[in-house]
């Protein structure tokens, strides 16, 4: 079986179809949150995870990592737009239960990802692969929140604040998809991956009060 956690639909829906072509695919479904992947993981233990860790909702790298060795015997493939060089580095070094190619890869990438993890094989992907043996300086990975524009230090405050997607686009009277895309460049410029880390970061540059968040 193969488990997609990726809510971007069209993304979603395209693996999908590329799954269902693949030899010993078996099943292919779509697990909305943590709690239905950690259901339907513990029916199937030794199912394909398809993973979008920046919109899922694992908190971090430790999560995940947790719940990888409850369920040994099963083997993920981490599909996102974008990744800090600390994620993948300690992704890559710590568990081989890990594979990594990106949303912009070729089809020919990601399409190798699926088939190796269907032998429960790591695959990274060349870009991946590139960044690992080319590591950026330590000024490259210094975050700063002085990157951002006015409205993605607005939007990254909503998010620091626990707001989804769907609700910053509603709030602003923006589309689901313009939010979405701020959020991404808000990841890349602060090199984080989901909005734990970004949280953290806001609340350590004083952008968002603690008593505020907490509230």
């Amino acid at each position: 079986m193969i488990l997609f956690a990726d809510r971007q639909d069209i993304t979603r829906i395209g693996l999908m179809h590329v799954a269902s072509t693949m030899e010993c695919a078996g099943e292919c479904k779509y697990v909305e949150d943590k709690a239905s992947l950690i259901e339907a993981l513990t029916a199937v233990p030794d199912a394909i995870v398809v993973l979008d860790y920046t919109m899922f909702d694992i908190n971090d790298l430790s999560e995940l990592l947790i719940i990888t060795q409850r369920f040994g015997s099963s083997h993920w493939v981490l599909f996102s737009d974008t990744l800090s060089y600390e994620f993948m580095s300690r992704a890559v070094a710590t568990s081989r239960q890990l594979s990594i190619v990106m949303k912009d890869s070729p089809i020919g990438e990601i399409r190798s990802a699926l088939q190796y993890a269907l032998q429960h094989q790591r695959y990274i992907c060349q870009r991946i692969a590139e960044m690992l043996l080319n590591p950026p300086t330590n000024d490259e990975q210094q975050p700063e929140l002085a990157s951002l524009t006015k409205t993605e230090t607005e939007i990254l405050k909503l998010i620091a604040l626990g707001l989804t997607t769907k609700e910053i686009a509603e709030r602003r009277f923006s589309s689901f998809h313009t939010i979405n895309t701020h959020r991404k460049n808000i990841f890349r410029k602060l090199s984080v991956n989901n909005a734990h880390e970004a949280t953290k970061l806001a609340l350590r540059a004083g952008l968002v009060d603690s008593a505020e968040y907490y509230i």
